[in-house]
């Protein structure tokens, strides 16, 4: 069986956008690489590769037209010029092996890591994520999910409720439970989120509320000690007063999916709903801010 891949290159602030529209666009899956020369994405141990440039790949069924794909993408993304994007047939036996060559265990922070399904633990004995990646977003590879990641492995919640908000695959929440959280509960508008997400917990052993958000908040769990949000600036802005809501006081809440340039916007607002939020680390234009619920 033949596919249709479309692949270019941009800059990382262009990294979701594009992301979000080739999935708009009819994308069976997306995904992303370094934009240079190294194709695989293996860090030496304790380390993540700062990209400057990301390179993004959507796969298509055979009778997509690839050309059209391209025109509704940069009707969304004017500053994307069409001829940037390569458009070409991929053999089903290529599309495996160039899918499972771009990604290989991942270490964030001491000990925890994602691992494959095709590859062994480097470290057995550390904690492993064994998660794939598929067509929800969220497997590690983004700076957002790594400072996330790396976030939760320095301060474990254990015996914590925590509270996804915006689960993606789930990555944070399955990382939650397997530092020792009490309770994790998920939440996603995406059906296809709470699918994959409900998928990889299975896989890795562990118990999560996944619900979507229309549900989750129609009956919603008891205030959370940690609350984790890696999704973008203007949601989280929106979502201030809902997320401030289901931290209990003195509880902890971590943000992220936000450009430096917005945080001071997303401190000031979370202020206001008595939640006192710093940049807790930047990595390659991207923020992580941290805080506590105050009262």
């Amino acid at each position: 069986m033949s596919w249709i891949q479309i692949t270019t290159t941009v800059p990382e602030a262009l990294v979701e956008p594009l992301s979000e529209a080739l999935m708009a666009a009819g994308a069976l899956s997306v995904t992303q690489a370094e934009g240079g020369q190294d194709e695989i994405f293996e860090p030496e141990l304790g380390t993540t590769p700062l990209w400057t440039d990301t390179r993004v790949t959507g796969l298509f069924e055979a009778d997509t037209d690839g050309q059209a794909v391209v025109r509704r993408v940069v009707a969304a993304l004017p500053q994307l010029p069409s001829d940037q994007f390569k458009v070409e047939i991929l053999e089903d036996k290529d599309w495996v092996r160039a899918w499972m060559d771009q990604f290989q265990p991942m270490r964030f922070g001491r000990r925890l890591w994602i691992v494959p399904s095709w590859c062994e633990p480097p470290q057995p004995d550390a904690v492993n994520l064994l998660l794939d990646p598929g067509m929800a977003f969220g497997t590690g590879t983004h700076p957002t999910t790594a400072m996330c990641l790396e976030w939760l492995d320095a301060h474990p919640p254990a015996g914590q409720r925590v509270i996804d908000y915006g689960t993606g695959s789930g990555v944070l929440a399955i990382a939650a439970a397997r530092l020792g959280a009490s309770a994790v509960h998920g939440t996603d508008i995406d059906p296809q989120a709470i699918t994959a997400s409900r998928a990889n917990a299975e896989r890795n052993g562990v118990a999560l509320d996944l619900r979507l958000v229309q549900d989750f908040e129609a009956d919603p769990p008891p205030p959370a000690d940690l609350v984790m949000a890696n999704i973008l600036s203007g949601p989280l802005q929106q979502l201030a007063p809902t997320l401030c809501g289901h931290l209990r006081h003195g509880g902890s809440l971590i943000l992220s999916g936000l450009l430096t340039e917005q945080a001071q916007s997303l401190i000031d607002t979370y202020r206001a709903h008595g939640v006192r939020l710093t940049p807790a680390e930047t990595r390659d234009g991207w923020a992580l801010l941290a805080g506590e619920r105050l009262g």
